[in-house]
């Protein structure tokens, strides 16, 4: 009997097992099917990252970013930051059904993720889609096992769903980043476990649910830069884990609630950018373990009280943008701890706190913009690390303290529009790069002292009373970029060395005693946007190599004992936008190009100048006369050559035209299409089969709500182009082709051309020239400021022409760094963008230049 239970037990045992095992084989080869799905999705894989992902396979364990349990299923799939690109299907990695963690995040993933993911898997735990391209709505369900969800910057819209409530083991969630809309559904709440919540940069609206109380576990809450209103529920104050407390930008109102006082574990407050009112509540200054508390840019009004001395840690206090007033307080310099203190644009009075600095550790100071009086601290460098002092536009006195000159620390100094007296002693710190004291009562001959700042890249002195010599040590500071030396006593002549500051973007002289010429020498300065020599004693001519200045825009040499005639090369520099030459003994004729040609009379006036606009005022420069009477025999024989050039050119355009006339051409599928192109050259080469062939998802180069775009060539001759596949074209005005027409017409080296167009009943699309370079957006971050100038005068070229010398004017409807290509000339390209708003055409005859 024993024997034939063993027996039966064996067989179960083995029937069991092989059920498990067909069950665990089926279960792979639906896992391989959803993982080589995914692969195939995948059209930009840089780094190589799946390259073992064979689809010869039977197993899958050992490709890259996998990691198995003990029966061969995928329980790991860890794919974050590999650049991967390509577009999801529904049917992909989300249906993986053992799959515990799933962690694509930091990759440039598109298309929506599956309606039915919080029901299809329950194994899952972890799930990170983070800094993607996915879009649509986050979809309805739960997953109560889930404990770490992060969908933080996509392209996420429409409301959060109610179902987020019923995430009960949830302790991570971070939807912030995407376009979310709606308020914040107060079953969020339920999820009682959540420790980290994080709604921040999205579009939502509403008051913050009162039920937040319930969520005791939260450590930390960021709901900032979204449209939230409405009071700071005091329910707040019950959740006394909290550490960080994170509500900025929004459009919160009424007092900041004192029961925030009860959270003792707070480390960060930041309410900054609300419309906060009323006074700091004193139970936030019990909050001992507070780093860094910033209320800035409120409403918030009352005096800072000496409690402020409990703070024992805080490391950062912003308290700038509101209206706050009364005295500084003295406590504020006991705190050990404290790095940075900005009190700026209140309406503080008083002295400055004269031992601030001496027990601190102060690294920024700013205290500029209010009704501060008295005389700067001369411990606030005591610390050995203050980098930023600003104090400007207060009513402080005295001299600048001597031991500053040795804080060499210093990188940014802001002491401007105050009543400082004295000499300068800032001359010799070697990491200073701003240093701005200009509208004080500053004095002393700067000619005589030793400068030593290689760093310096802006210096302004201007509005004080400094003499001697213009600064010869200065032009050993290689770095500058912006120097102001106005209105003050300087002597002397302009030293030729300026020209060696080939860094400058901005030089003003203005309202000094300078004498002698303008130096040749400073048209060695490539950079110089804006030159200002005005109110001084300088004679002699006007330099024309200041013609040279490929991105001069401002140029002032009014007031001065300038002699001789105006040079012609003037009116030639493009980015020159205003002159003012006015009282000096300037003759002769006013150049009538550029920034001359219409320039106002009083920019001109006090020489004796002729010629001019009208805007000019000036007289009309005398006619020569007697000129020879063969003209008219010239003028004929002009006229008949050009007859006979005009008819051999008509000849030869309208058989160009012919090539830029609509056709209607067949496709491969038999569908008719009609095919225009606006350039000859290539109406000769570009085929509706090339533009077809460009339309595979390898070739994508951008999305966005107004088309796809691919990059695309000439078979015949590898011509590159980029079709630009149009949406919604069954809504277009049945003006849009015409219109397309017309700007196919338009050439300009700023803008971005438009080369063909084709269309029919299965759609439309664009097609442009292509343009090697790099979004402004890509590398706005790294320019200098040379090729910032030069981008902007660039795409202001093609504004303009766009503007004023198109008929009818064509209005930009998105001016975003995202439309302009830096090519590979260094040269910005506007790329147009055809927006339609309730149907109106995007070339408005109503439109008026500004």
């Amino acid at each position: 009997m024993a024997n034939k239970k063993g027996a039966n037990a064996v067989v179960l045992f083995v029937f069991m097992f092989l059920i498990n095992f067909v069950v665990s084989e089926s279960d792979n080869g639906r896992e391989l099917e959803l993982l080589l799905s995914f692969r195939s999705s995948i059209v930009h894989d840089p780094s190589g990252f799946l390259s073992n992902w064979d689809p010869s396979a039977t197993t899958f364990c050992q490709w890259h970013g996998i990691t198995c349990n003990n029966l061969s299923h995928v329980e790991t799939l860890d794919l974050s930051a590999k650049n991967l690109s390509g577009i999801f299907v529904s049917s992909s990695v989300f249906n993986l059904p053992f799959v515990k963690t799933l962690n694509l995040s930091n990759n440039h993933l598109y298309g929506e993720i599956p309606p039915d993911i919080f029901f299809a898997n329950s194994s899952l735990r972890y799930l990170n889609l983070s800094n993607n391209n996915f879009s649509g709505h986050i979809p309805n369900g739960f997953i109560s096992g889930l404990v770490i969800l992060d969908l933080s910057n996509n392209m996420f819209s429409g409301k959060i769903p109610r179902e987020i409530g019923f995430f009960s083991g949830l302790k991570f969630l971070d939807l912030g980043g995407n376009v979310l809309l709606g308020k914040i559904p107060i079953s969020i709440s339920n999820i009682t476990t959540l420790k980290y919540l994080t709604l921040a940069s999205n579009e939502l609206v509403g008051s913050i649910p009162h039920e937040i109380g319930k969520m005791k576990s939260l450590k930390w809450i960021y709901l900032g830069y979204n449209n939230l209103s409405g009071e700071i529920p005091k329910e707040i104050g019950v959740l006394t884990c909290l550490n960080h407390l994170d509500l900025v930008y929004n459009n919160l109102t009424g007092q900041i609630p004192s029961s925030i006082g009860n959270l003792k574990d707070l480390n960060y407050l930041f309410l900054y950018q609300n419309k906060l009112t009323g006074s700091i509540p004193n139970s936030i200054f019990g909050l001992k373990k507070l780093v860094s508390l910033d209320l800035s840019d409120n409403s918030l009004s009352g005096e800072i009280p000496e409690l402020v001395a409990q703070l024992r840690n805080l490391e950062i206090l912003h308290l700038f943008g509101n209206r706050f007033s009364g005295r500084i307080p003295n406590a504020l310099t006991s705190l050990p701890n404290l790095q940075v203190l900005q009190l700026w644009s209140n309406r503080f009075s008083g002295q400055i706190p004269q031992s601030l600095g001496r027990y601190n550790n102060l690294t920024v100071v700013d205290l500029s913009t209010n009704n501060l009086s008295g005389r700067i601290p001369d411990g606030l460098c005591s610390s050995g690390r203050l980098f930023k002092l600003i104090l400007f536009s207060n009513s402080l006195e005295g001299e600048i303290p001597r031991n500053l000159s040795t804080c060499t620390s210093l990188q940014r100094v802001r002491l401007q529009n105050n009543r400082l007296v004295g000499e300068l002693s800032f001359t010799k710190l070697p990491l200073v790069y701003f240093l701005d004291v200009s509208n004080n009562n500053l004095s002393g001959n700067i000619g005589e002292q030793n400068w030593d700042m290689p760093s310096l890249e802006m210096l302004s002195l201007a509005g004080n009373r400094f003499s001697g010599k213009l600064l010869p040590h200065l032009l050993n500071a290689p770095k500058i970029e912006f120097l102001d030396l106005s209105g003050n006593e300087f002597s002397g002549t302009i030293n030729p060395r300026f020209g060696t500051l080939t860094e400058l973007m901005q030089l003003s002289l203005s309202e000094n005693k300078l004498s002698g010429e303008i130096p040749e020498d400073l048209s060695s300065c490539k950079k110089l946007v804006r030159l200002d020599l005005s109110h001084n004693q300088l004679s002699g001519q006007i330099p024309s190599g200041l013609a040279d200045m490929p991105v001069l825009g401002h140029l002032d040499l009014s007031e001065n004992r300038l002699s001789g005639e105006i040079p012609a090369k003037l009116g030639q520099i493009e980015s020159l936008v205003q002159v003012n030459i006015s009282y000096n003994h300037l003759t002769g004729a006013l150049p009538s190009t550029g920034a001359f040609l219409a320039i106002k009379e009083s920019a001109v006036a006090g020489n004796d100048l002729c010629g001019g606009d009208t805007t000019s005022g000036l007289p009309p420069c005398k006619k020569l006369k007697n000129r020879a009477n063969w003209w008219p025999f010239m003028a004929c024989s002009f006229a008949g050559l050009l007859l006979l050039v005009i008819t051999g050119f008509g000849f030869l355009f309208m058989r160009g035209r012919n090539n830029l006339e609509p056709k209607r051409v067949e496709n491969g599928d038999g569908s008719i299409w009609e095919l225009q192109f606006f350039d000859p050259k290539v109406s000769k080469s570009v085929t509706m089969d090339d533009i077809t062939l460009s339309l595979k998802e390898s070739n994508v180069i951008s999305r966005c709500k107004e088309g796809v775009s691919f990059k695309g060539k000439s078979v015949s001759n590898d011509l590159q182009i980029v079709v630009k596949e149009m949406h919604h074209v069954s809504s277009l005005p049945a003006s849009f082709w015409s219109e397309i027409t017309e700007f196919g017409k338009l050439q300009h080296p700023n803008i971005v051309k438009l080369i063909g167009k084709c269309r029919s009943d299965k759609g439309a699309y664009l097609v442009y020239e292509y343009v090697e370079g790099k979004l402004l957006s890509e590398i706005l971050g790294n320019l200098s400021w040379e090729r910032r100038w030069k981008i902007a005068i660039g795409t202001a070229k093609a504004l303009r022409f766009l503007h004023s010398r198109c008929s009818p004017s064509v209005l930009v409807g998105d001016m975003s760094p995202e439309r302009i290509i830096i090519d590979a000339k260094d040269e910005p390209r506007l790329q147009f963008i055809f927006p339609f708003v309730d149907n109106q055409p995007f070339l408005p005859s109503s439109y008026v230049a500004p």
